[in-house]
């Protein structure tokens, strides 16, 4: 099991950028892949991003494709996610999540540890 804390979010305006950061402890962070999802109001919990256990490889939500970049430190126990050019459909609760599998999974089902949640509110 992980413990995974996110932080980070915030109130900013259409255009602005911020940087999402998830810490992870517990059992070895580098064993897990690790992804970004967010639920916005009323809504189903969606994909961001996902990054490979080494970082080598990541893949990325079509809506956010270009603006926003997954990475990883494995020497800090941290993700981090990347976000420009934010729009006022970005805005929601934004959770990392550590999965035990080979891939990059995009559903939410492949996770088994999850952060509390950020906030990221966008006005236009």
């Amino acid at each position: 099991q992980v413990q995974l804390v996110e932080s980070g979010g915030g109130l900013v305006q259409a255009g602005d950028s911020l940087r999402l950061s998830c810490a992870a402890s517990g059992r070895t962070f580098s064993s897990y892949t690790m992804g970004w999802f967010r639920q916005a109001p009323g809504k189903e919990r969606e994909f961001v991003a996902v990054v490979s256990t080494n970082a080598g490889y990541t893949n990325h939500a079509e809506s956010v494709k270009g603006r926003f970049t997954i990475s990883r430190d494995n020497n800090k126990n941290t993700v981090y996610l990347e976000m420009n050019s934010l729009k006022p459909e970005d805005t929601a609760v934004y959770y990392c999540a550590a999965a035990l599998r080979v891939g990059l999974p995009s559903s939410p089902s492949a996770y088994s540890d999850w952060g509390q949640g950020t906030q990221v509110t966008v006005s236009s």
